[in-house]
């Protein structure tokens, strides 16, 4: 292959390499626009803290978003502080820590779950998804099963129930 038609195949990819990139950004704008444009004015604001750098935690503010939920998502560096303030207890963490209308929520809780403790108001700190199983709300995987997961309710680092329990193959929106 000469010299120049090799220039132009390179010069092809790149545009369109850019060209994908520039579709991908403006999706996850158009993405954002629909989370926000779904808020539900009745429920209270979630507060978020996790690691600027983790994926997984900006699809779980995605999910709550979607789910009405507005979220305040503040990036720190060291987590334990927020671990402290939700009292958890041994076992009970995971990546990111969330605080809403007076509990905690720690993990891949799904909104869902969110939504009937802030209706039912339990006499609990919190709840969580210990550690980050596979397919749980911003932990999806394309063309991987969820592992089953139970979310956890606790008062002052000590697990009261399970709170819900989820097999494997669950799918949440």
């Amino acid at each position: 292959m000469n010299r120049k038609l090799g220039g132009l195949m390179i010069a092809g990819a790149l545009l369109l390499g850019g060209g994908l990139f520039l579709m991908s950004q403006q999706n996850d704008v158009q993405a954002e626009e629909q989370a926000v444009a779904a808020v539900d004015p009745d429920l209270p604001v979630v507060t978020v803290y996790k690691s600027a750098t983790c994926g997984c935690c900006k699809s779980w503010v995605t999910h709550l978003e979607k789910n009405g939920f507005k979220v305040e998502a503040h990036d720190v560096g060291n987590m334990q502080e927020y671990k402290h303030k939700a009292k958890l207890g041994a076992g009970m963490g995971s990546c990111h820590t969330a605080f809403v209308d007076g509990y905690a929520v720690e993990g891949h809780v799904p909104a869902n779950d969110l939504k009937r403790m802030l209706l039912e108001k339990p006499d609990i700190s919190g709840i969580t998804v210990p550690r980050m199983p596979m397919g749980s709300p911003g932990m999806e995987v394309p063309g991987r099963e969820a592992d089953a997961f139970q979310v956890l309710s606790y008062k002052d680092g000590e697990v009261v129930n399970v709170f819900t329990d989820y097999p494997a193959g669950s799918v949440f929106e």
